[in-house]
């Protein structure tokens, strides 16, 4: 068993300001459809959701860095960050260019300046 960790911090701001210059195509180059659905329905906070599934899927990407090829094998939207029914979040890769991991945990957290993830993953 292996076990490896990815840790991201951002500032809300940066998120926000990304969105706002880029809109639609930032989004959609970062973030899937159910993301962005989720991220919107949470109005005048949504920058904070958008900033933690981004500190999220950099985590992920810091946690599964070691097992790919390179990093662009996979692109932001092969990753996608939902929550369950109880409002835990939950990793899904939407590739299948990610092998071999029998579990991954996700921590995310976010304030009004900053958002942090935390991931590991058991290999």
């Amino acid at each position: 068993m292996n076990v490896t960790c990815g840790t991201d911090i951002i500032e809300i701001s940066r998120i926000k300001a990304l969105i706002e210059e880029e809109n639609d195509k930032a989004l959609n180059r970062i973030f899937t459809n159910k993301e962005i659905e989720y991220s919107e329905s949470k109005g005048i906070v949504k920058y904070q959701h958008y900033a933690v599934r981004f500190a999220a899927k950099e985590a992920i990407f810091k946690a599964i860095s070691n097992r790919l090829n390179n990093k662009f094998e996979i692109s932001w939207t092969d990753v996608e960050i939902l929550n369950d029914e109880n409002g835990r979040p939950e990793v899904h890769f939407l590739t299948d260019k990610i092998k071999g991991i029998k579990n991954i945990e996700i921590s995310l957290s976010h304030c009004k300046e900053y958002a942090v993830a935390t991931v590991v993953a058991i290999w």
